[in-house]
């Protein structure tokens, strides 16, 4: 009976990464249960006792009083207040909304109580949250980017002031002279550093603002800085509500450049920390690699030793840079351990690697500077990743264990 192909890196990462997730819920849900749930039972018990006091006080039936209060929940959900508010739907309230659709806040203050209207939002969200993600994606790519160049520079001067680069060293062609700047990359872990840095600068400035203006203590306008620029949106705090503020135009455009910056800030630092949990997960999968079966090992070293020509072996010999992610497949493997010398899919993808090699120093040929290319063995299109994954991938060092 043939045996069922061991998980694979990639399957098990996401299955790994599927129970931490769910045991993270469960421990916020007791979290938050335990914090909550006293305050809403003492606060359900005070309204039950003032809605009685108030029935007994003023002759009024309950039932007829909850009715009176539907009607006013009612009310509040079309936007009716009792202090008097801004206009929900003329052009810069219509504005805020669609800004809140696009970028996912969703503070649900403002909804489309028109048939027409919902129709239009499912089409108009469809393709605003399509074309703001990579407004996002295309964010990140620039920050990094600046980053890099900012951290290159500091790098460079740094190593003129150890003795490592002349000092009349200039970018450009000679670049590729110098071992010490051939394929630097920025750390991850800077990049994620600066990035905290900068969103916390930018809420705490951002939260000084809200409570000038708006009158909320300061820690309430961190809160509403981190649930917008996380795309949360809760609703329970909302900002440029009021009928009227003091300098009230240059309120609400410090407002919207507040939540532009803070939101792709946020999601910039997401998509770092992200792959810091990508390599967490990598360490957990290769400390738990075949502990529960010691003779793979020894069967897969035999089987290594007696192969005379391994096209993994030579790319390693050759340093080139490989994914991580996806360095064998199952089909390799069995080839591999059914005792055949070569798989002609490996050597496929050493034509393919040596292929990619050439196109790699003709790049930098006509660029004037080495290009760092991240090659991959396995012919797949999205192997290396995609979107946001793809860019840090591609920008970032220190984002796969073999680094």
């Amino acid at each position: 009976r043939r045996r069922l192909a061991p998980l694979n890196e990639d399957n098990g990462r996401f299955l790994l990464l599927a129970a931490l997730i769910a045991a993270y819920l469960s421990a916020g849900a007791t979290v938050f249960s335990a914090l909550e749930s006293p305050s809403e039972a003492a606060a359900q018990l005070r309204w039950n006792r003032t809605l009685h006091n108030f029935s007994r006080i003023f002759n009024i039936s309950l039932p007829e009083l909850r009715a009176f209060l539907r009607s006013y929940e009612a009310a509040m959900a079309a936007g009716i207040r009792v202090d008097a508010l801004r206009p929900r739907w003329d052009f810069p309230g219509a504005f805020y909304f669609v800004g809140t659709v696009v970028s996912t806040i969703g503070f649900g203050m403002t909804t489309p109580a028109t048939v027409a209207g919902k129709v239009f939002l499912i089409v108009y969200g469809l393709f605003g949250c399509a074309g703001t993600i990579l407004f996002f994606n295309l964010f990140l790519e620039r920050i990094i980017s600046l980053l890099a160049f900012i951290m290159k520079a500091c790098h460079e001067r740094q190593l003129r002031r150890s003795g490592l680069l002349p000092p009349n060293f200039r970018r450009g062609p000679a670049m590729s002279g110098v071992g010490s700047l051939v394929g630097w990359k920025p750390s991850v872990y800077h990049v994620m550093l600066i990035l905290g840095i900068f969103a916390i600068t930018l809420s705490c400035c951002a939260s000084a603002m809200y409570t000038a203006v708006e009158g909320w203590n300061y820690v309430d306008s961190l809160y509403y800085c981190f649930v917008t620029f996380s795309t949360i949106g809760f609703g329970d705090l909302v900002s440029s509500q009021n009928a009227a503020y003091q300098n009230q135009g240059l309120y609400r455009f410090g407002n919207f450049i507040f939540i532009l910056m803070g939101v792709c800030c946020i999601y910039s630092l997401f998509n770092v920390i992200s792959i810091v949990i990508k390599q967490v997960l990598n360490w957990v999968l290769k400390k738990f690699e075949c502990r529960c079966c010691p003779k793979c090992h020894k069967s897969s070293a035999r089987l290594g030793r007696r192969n005379a020509i391994t096209p993994g072996a030579r790319l390693r010999r050759h340093n080139i840079s490989i994914d991580a992610d996806g360095q064998y497949d199952s089909d390799t493997e069995g080839r591999r351990l059914s005792g055949e010398m070569i798989s002609m899919r490996d050597l496929t993808a050493s034509n393919k690697v040596s292929l990619a090699i050439l196109q790699k120093q003709l790049s930098e040929t006509a660029n004037g500077y080495p290009r760092n290319v991240c090659i991959n063995t396995r012919q797949n299109g999205f192997s290396a990743g995609v979107g946001a994954l793809a860019i840090m991938n591609n920008r970032l060092a220190e984002t796969s264990d073999s680094r």
